[in-house]
């Protein structure tokens, strides 16, 4: 039975941008479809690494060859976007920590989100024995230094993680450092592998 289980945020606890969410950053940037979120998608790593959020809009727009009319209210509803979460897995959260389970997050997070996150979400957050945010590390999954980070944060090797994260290249990734990985489904199969 595995006591070291880290998940990734977005797509496993959090919930990712809802179709609502999607069409307001849409408005307010004044563009939608394929090229925005090629060119959102695209201009996410350097970000999920650090950037600063104007920064980030500024490649964005100048990727689809434009200028965003009002950046503070896109960088807004982006951030918003990302905080809702899935009330079942932050109860598991709360039963593997009851258990004595080491539990660690990994996430591509930007830095402005931290906070907000901490703050809507710090009583679940505070059951993790590790948080590694991609900005505040300088690196993002799939880089394997993201999973050894995590793993020296816990105070583990790599072979001693079980990880979860809803894209199969950064459970390809994890798998390349030594972790056990899968490619999340939902609560129902963190707990099969559990028991």
């Amino acid at each position: 039975m595995p006591d070291v289980i880290v998940f990734d945020l977005y797509g496993v606890i959090a919930r990712t941008q809802s179709p609502e969410a999607v069409r307001r950053i849409e408005s307010l940037a004044g563009c939608s479809g394929p090229a925005f979120w090629d060119a959102y998608w695209s201009c996410r790593p350097a970000y999920d690494a650090g950037q600063e959020s104007a920064a980030y809009w500024t490649d964005v727009a100048a990727a689809l060859g434009t200028e965003f009319p009002d950046v503070p209210a896109l960088i807004e509803a982006d951030l918003e976007s990302w905080t809702d979460v899935d009330d079942r897995m932050v109860a598991l959260v709360g039963e593997l920590a009851d258990e004595g389970r080491v539990l660690g997050l990994l996430s591509n997070i930007i830095t402005d989100l931290v906070p907000r996150m901490e703050e809507k979400h710090g009583s679940w957050l505070s059951r993790f024995d590790a948080l590694t945010y991609s900005c505040r590390i300088g690196v993002a999954k799939p880089d394997p230094r993201a999973y050894r980070i995590c793993a020296d944060r816990l105070g583990v090797d790599p072979a001693d993680v079980l990880f979860f994260d809803d894209t199969e290249r950064n459970v390809r990734a994890a798998r390349e450092v030594g972790m056990r990985a899968e490619v999340f489904t939902g609560p129902a199969q963190v707990r099969a592998l559990l028991s």
